[in-house]
């Protein structure tokens, strides 16, 4: 502590005595003189304890440099001292030395990097405070490029309740646990983490390794499998029995009557083809369902998929005798986004207007640049599609989404609707990161408006 101390006072005797004299010479109060005399002497102090290591490696090098091939002195016979090329010579051997330490460490680091971007299953670095420290490319893919900056997705599964408390456990205990977690934001998603403690941490601080498996796919598959049985089948058997029926009805009464075979032949033409249409459907679904969980890629240009599906329908419209009213920002792009499903989302919700809405009516269509009033921070297309049909009742509104759910069963059919175009809208919704809302008012009609990002 003694040569610590004399040390600092080695510092701070130069501006120690300029402040005295300032204060002899009346040119600084004595009051600030004591208050700057006192914060020199703690400058000193530090600075000499910051020095220490140093001097401690410094005389470890004097001491090596004294003790290699001297002849011992003998008594009364003051010690060599090591010459100026001995002192240059360790001194460049202790930083050699420290500079393959450092470029030794430098290699653990960029292969420990490497091994963590190349991992095919998101993982997370976390630091003992819970701060992402790095995040791999899957990773970054799962919860959004700024995952490594803790952005609105990782903050999100950070905060799950199960995996801080498995983080805790871990931390504690010092052993892996592994956890299911339901993430019902930014779209329902069912991941397995596996929370693994680093003892002793990494050299950037990363004391927790988080561990993801997305198994929303095969959860998917399962709900999907489940639908298909007790729902898929009732909806089939109805047009199959139909279809049976009629070529039982041929075979017999009606096979020598011509006129009622092209009556029949009509009718089961209808019921294959909507079974044609149900079945496209249920695999359209189960295909978006599949890639619900992986963001899309590409841009779509609304103004100019808006069009086209509108001149598509028009022979409907013309059947309907309804009339389209336009109001469109051409300049308006969704990205990162799927053109194909962005076009079907909108001839979904175009069809679904078409159809219900008032026959010889009008179906205003809108696209804007979304802004803070349509609750939304982020930078944004609103498409609206607003009919003036007879409206629908308020308690149908939530679940018009789910599969099969018609709010009118036998009008739907006569329509040829399967129950499940909004359920393919809101899934594909969803995959863009987008948001669908329905207003509707009996009597008045209805809105259908769908937000999709735009970078």
């Amino acid at each position: 502590m003694k040569p610590l101390l004399r040390f600092a006072v080695a510092i701070g005797l130069v501006p120690a005595l300029v402040i005295g004299l300032l204060i002899l010479l009346r040119e600084l109060r004595p009051g600030l003189g004591v208050l700057a005399l006192a914060a020199v002497g703690l400058a000193s102090f530090f600075l000499a304890w910051g020095w220490r290591a140093r001097l401690a490696l410094l005389a470890e090098a004097l001491r090596e440099a004294l003790a290699q091939g001297r002849a011992a002195p003998t008594r009364g016979e003051a010690p060599p001292l090591p010459s100026a090329e001995d002192l240059a010579d360790d001194i460049r051997r202790l930083a050699r030395s420290m500079a393959e330490q450092g470029a030794q460490l430098e290699r653990l680091r960029r292969a420990d990097a490497a091994i963590l971007e190349n991992l095919p299953e998101p993982v997370l670095l976390l630091s003992a405070e819970r701060a992402v420290l790095r995040a791999n490319p899957a990773a970054r893919q799962m919860l959004g490029p700024e995952a490594a900056g803790q952005g609105p997705d990782a903050a999100a599964l950070l905060r799950h309740p199960v995996l801080a408390a498995a983080m805790d456990d871990a931390l504690a205990a010092g052993h892996s646990a592994t956890v299911e977690l339901h993430l019902p934001v930014p779209l329902p998603r069912e991941v397995s983490a596996r929370v693994v403690p680093l003892d002793p941490p990494l050299a950037d601080g990363g004391r927790l390794l988080i561990l993801l498996i997305d198994r929303s796919r095969e959860a998917a598959i399962e709900r999907t499998r489940a639908d298909f049985v007790a729902n898929a089948s009732h909806e089939l058997r109805t047009p199959l029995a139909s279809l049976l029926g009629f070529i039982e009805t041929l075979r017999g009464p009606a096979a020598d009557d011509p006129e009622a075979q092209q009556r029949f032949l009509g009718i089961m033409a209808e019921q294959g083809d909507r079974m044609r249409r149900l079945i496209d459907d249920l695999l359209n679904l189960s295909r978006i369902e599949m890639e619900e969980h992986q963001p899309p890629v590409g841009e779509a240009p609304l103004a100019m998929i808006l069009r086209a599906e509108a001149e598509a329908l028009a022979p409907l419209l013309k059947r309907r005798d309804m009339r389209l009213e336009l109001d469109v920002n051409e300049a308006l792009v969704a990205k990162p986004a799927n053109a194909d499903q962005v076009a079907q989302v909108i001839r979904n919700v175009l069809e679904n207007a078409i159809n219900h809405g008032r026959e010889g009516g009008l179906i205003a269509i809108t696209l804007r640049r979304a802004t803070a009033d349509d609750a939304t921070a982020r930078p944004g297309a609103l498409l609206s599609v607003t009919d003036d049909g007879p409206g629908i009742a308020k308690h149908h509104l939530p679940r018009l989404t789910e599969r099969f759910y018609r709010v009118d069963a036998a009008r739907s059919r006569h329509k040829g609707g399967t129950g499940l175009g909004l359920a393919i809208t809101r899934h594909i919704v969803m995959r863009h990161r987008g948001r669908l809302s329905i207003e509707s008012t009996e009597g008045v009609g209805t809105k259908v408006s769908v937000w999709l990002p735009m970078g």
